[in-house]
């Protein structure tokens, strides 16, 4: 009963920081208002929450990795492969070493080994983080991609250094021959069992659908089982379960391709996944908060021989040599670039530097990563700097949260709008091709109807209708008056959406004046919902 109610705070907490993130007149990024909800519910409320890191990494890291992976546009993924893997492991690396020798340097009580584990959980950004900070501001689509495929995938380089670190620490002894043939099988083995647990249940459910038919809910279910499946199954064979679960993401987008779902499928999946995600990103934010009171009542006093400003400036120290060493790697990286290359002016280079530096932002990943470090030796006594170690993390996870939340919005800005920093494919031309297929198929069909006898007047009625419809869409989409056209078209589907909307009152007043049954008014309203959505993804 514990867990349920504590549950329940927590779900409270993230529907309450929304309505005031929606109602708030003040551009107030969401990740802060659920860490202060966090912060509240600790001091205010004595919420205590134990948090384990196997069960928060359970229950939080695979659906968020197989959701940011499933989403990933695959062909900016490998399109700019070669930048993304200089971020995902080159910077890691170049980060562990450079922040690990410094730490050492700067906390006396931290040993080497432990000093290079800290920063192994400060180096990955966190995809959640990153997907949630910038909110609306308009980043570039092509840039937006590179962050994202970077979040996902330095994750598991990252906390895999980590544990060749904590291993380390504990035993006293290192291999580096070891721990990079480690590296390398571990993440090889995560994207293998991702990537096959991800076809199989693909080629399963297909199977299933041929046999018995789709059912929407059995489709829904068994996506929200896959990455815990892919994770749990990495992990048992001691590879990374963070890969498996990124990599599963990416492998189902493939296996949707083939084998057409329904469409209410396709919508009842995307309306759970979104819920599920904006609900995981909002309780870690919020335990982010509650934690950060517990450490702040409790461990700073056990932190011995180090003031707490001492321990500000520590935190304050690390933040800037991690951003530093950031820009300077993403300087070399985007310059040795392709698209990198072809920003001539020093101004923008520097502008865009800056951008996706400030947007490496830290957040579940490191919580959880700090949170599982050891608390003993192998020889049973404390292990050396792991109160620090926690507050040095979350001190880092609010710094970038509080930077690029405010920076990044005014940093967008002043970007230059240029065609190497569009997606790939021109939505236009998508159009233009998908509107002319049904064209083709609707013709097609109008000859079979001649050669039948049943009602013909219907039919030629219905699919002429059709046809006009389709064919404007093409014509519109040739016109050399594009802007006018495209403006025209906005201009009637505000229309529309006010007729809907009308037609929608109307319904609820049917119903309240009880002259429809509630089995009719939901399936009335459902329609028009329906027609509604799909004129709203369109803008």
């Amino acid at each position: 009963m514990h867990y349920l109610v504590l549950a329940l705070v927590l779900l409270l907490a993230v529907a309450i920081t929304l309505m005031i993130a929606r109602l708030s007149p003040l551009p107030i990024p969401l990740p802060l208002l659920q860490i202060a909800a966090g912060t509240l519910l600790g001091s205010c409320f004595g919420v205590e929450i134990s948090l384990e890191p196997e069960v928060f990494f359970l229950l939080f890291v695979p659906p968020l990795l197989f959701i940011a992976g499933w989403r990933i546009p695959k062909g900016a993924l490998f399109r700019d492969i070669g930048v993304i893997a200089t971020l995902a492991i080159g910077l890691v690396l170049f980060t562990v070493v450079g922040m690990g020798y410094f730490i050492a340097w700067l906390v006396p009580i931290m040993p080497l080994a432990v000093a290079f584990a800290v920063a192994a959980i400060l180096a990955p950004t966190d995809p959640v983080a990153v997907s949630v900070v910038h909110g609306g501001s308009a980043m570039p689509a092509r840039l937006e991609h590179i962050l994202a495929g970077e979040s996902l995938f330095n994750d598991a380089s990252g906390l895999d250094i980590f544990r060749f670190a904590v291993v380390a620490a504990l035993t006293g002894t290192f291999s580096l021959p070891h721990a990079l043939s480690g590296f390398f099988w571990v993440a090889a083995g995560g994207v293998g069992i991702g990537a096959g647990v991800a076809f199989a249940c693909g080629y399963t459910l297909r199977w299933l659908v041929r046999m018995g038919g789709e059912d929407a809910t059995v489709q829904v279910l068994v996506s929200l089982l896959v990455p815990f499946a892919a994770y749990i199954a990495a992990d048992n064979l001691q590879v990374s379960g963070i890969l498996a679960a990124a990599s599963a993401g990416i492998a189902t987008h493939y296996t949707t391709l083939r084998g057409m779902e329904m469409s209410t499928t396709r919508m009842d999946r995307r309306a759970v996944w979104k819920t599920v995600q904006a609900v995981l990103d909002g309780i870690i934010f919020v335990l982010l908060g509650e934690q950060l009171v517990r450490i702040t009542t409790a461990d700073v006093s056990g932190v011995r021989h180090t003031g707490e400003w001492t321990i500000i400036f520590y935190v304050l120290a690390i933040f800037i040599v991690l951003l530093f060493l950031r820009f300077v790697w993403v300087w070399v990286s985007l310059y040795l670039a392709d698209f990198g290359r072809k920003i001539e002016s020093f101004a923008a280079h520097f502008l865009l530097v800056s951008i996706v530096t400030i947007a490496g932002v830290r957040g579940a990943i490191t919580l959880a990563g700090a949170f599982s470090l050891p608390l003993l030796l192998a020889d049973g006594n404390p292990l050396p700097g792991r109160d620090l170690a926690l507050i040095i993390a979350i001190g880092v996870i609010l710094l970038s949260l509080l930077l690029a939340s405010f920076a990044l919005p005014m940093l967008l800005r002043r970007l230059p709008q240029t065609p190497h920093f569009a997606a790939i494919g021109d939505e236009k031309v998508a159009r233009i091709s998908a509107a002319k297929a049904a064209v083709n198929q609707l013709v097609n069909m109008r000859e079979e109807i001649e050669r039948g006898e049943k009602d013909r007047d219907l039919a030629f009625e219905a699919v002429d209708h059709l046809l006009a419809i389709y064919r404007r869409r093409t014509a519109l989409g040739e016109d050399d008056s594009e802007d006018i056209i495209w403006m025209r078209s906005r201009v009637e589907r505000h229309y529309h959406l006010a007729a809907l909307s009308a037609e929608r009152e109307q319904l609820f007043e049917l119903r309240i004046s009880r002259k429809i049954d509630d089995e009719l008014h939901r399936k009335l309203v459902l329609e028009v919902d329906l027609i509604e959505a799909s004129l709203i993804t369109r803008e």
